[in-house]
C-alpha cells in the first residue's frame, strides 16, 4: 500500500487523508499484515469499492462493518461476494427483503458489480481483514478514511440515498446532512436482527422513488 491506486475522482477527495499521520502507520499496518497473513480481500481489491463506483456518479450508499472473513469471500464491496460463492446469511436476507419490496424475484448474483455500475456505493467502514477474525483490522485507522468518503459525498453532493443497516452503520451515519440527502435506517440484515426491522423496511423502492423525484435514474436491484 505504499503507493494507493484509487479512482481519480476519489483521490482528488481524498488525497488529502494521504499527507496525515495515520495514514502512513495505517500503511505501514496494512502492508505488514499482507505480507505476514492471509488478509482478505486481495490486495488489488482494497480500494474496489471506490474504483467500481466513482465519487461523481454515486447515487446510492450502503454501509457495512468489515469485509467478509471466510476464504474467498470478500471481494471489496459490503455484503457482497463473487459470482460462484454461497451467499453469506446477510446477503440471503437481502434478496428476500428484495423480493418481497419489488413484488418480484431479483438476481441472486452475490457479486453485486451490477449495483456498483449504477451508482451504487458499497463501502466497509474498515477495508481488510485479517482471516477468520472478525473485526481484526477495526481502530487501525480505516474508519477515518471512510468518514473522509462519506463526509465528502455528504458535503459535495445532494440528492444521495444513504441506506444505513445496524446501530454501527447508524453511527457512522451520524455526520450526514439530512437536509441534502435521504437517509433510510433499519436493523441489520443478519440473521440475528432482520426481523426487528430490515425485513419490510423497502429500502430498495423507497431508494429509487426519491431518486425519481429528483429525475434521476432508478437503480435496477
Amino acid at each position: 500500500m505504499q503507493h494507493v491506486c484509487l479512482e481519480q475522482s476519489w483521490r482528488e477527495r481524498l488525497s488529502g487523508e494521504f499527507a496525515k499521520p495515520y495514514f502512513d502507520t495505517l500503511c505501514a499496518f496494512v502492508s505488514e499484515e499482507y505480507r505476514s497473513r492471509t488478509i482478505y480481500p486481495p490486495a488489488a481489491q482494497i480500494f474496489r469499492a471506490f474504483d467500481a463506483c466513482p465519487f461523481c456518479d454515486t447515487k446510492v450508499v450502503i454501509l457495512g462493518q468489515d469485509p467478509y472473513h471466510g476464504a474467498g469471500q470478500a471481494n471489496g464491496l459490503c455484503f457482497a461476494v463473487n459470482a460462484g460463492i454461497t451467499p453469506p446469511p446477510s446477503l440471503r436476507n437481502i434478496f428476500r427483503e428484495l423480493d418481497a419490496d419489488l413484488g418480484r424475484p431479483v438476481s441472486r448474483n452475490p457479486d453485486l458489480t451490477r449495483w456498483a455500475q449504477q451508482g451504487v456505493l458499497l463501502l466497509n467502514a474498515t477495508l481488510t481483514v485479517h482471516a477468520e477474525h472478525a473485526g481484526s483490522h477495526q481502530n487501525k485507522g480505516w474508519e477515518a478514511f471512510t468518514d473522509a468518503a462519506i463526509g465528502a459525498l455528504s458535503r459535495e453532493r445532494s440528492g444521495i440515498v444513504f441506506l444505513l443497516w445496524g446501530a454501527y452503520a447508524r453511527r457512522k451515519g451520524d455526520g450526514i446532512d439530512r437536509g441534502k440527502h435521504l437517509v433510510l435506517e433499519s436493523a441489520h440484515p443478519s440473521p440475528l436482527s432482520a426481523r426487528k426491522g430490515f425485513f419490510g423496511s423497502r429500502h430498495f423502492s423507497k431508494a429509487n422513488a426519491y431518486l425519481a423525484s429528483l429525475g434521476a435514474t432508478e437503480i435496477d436491484w
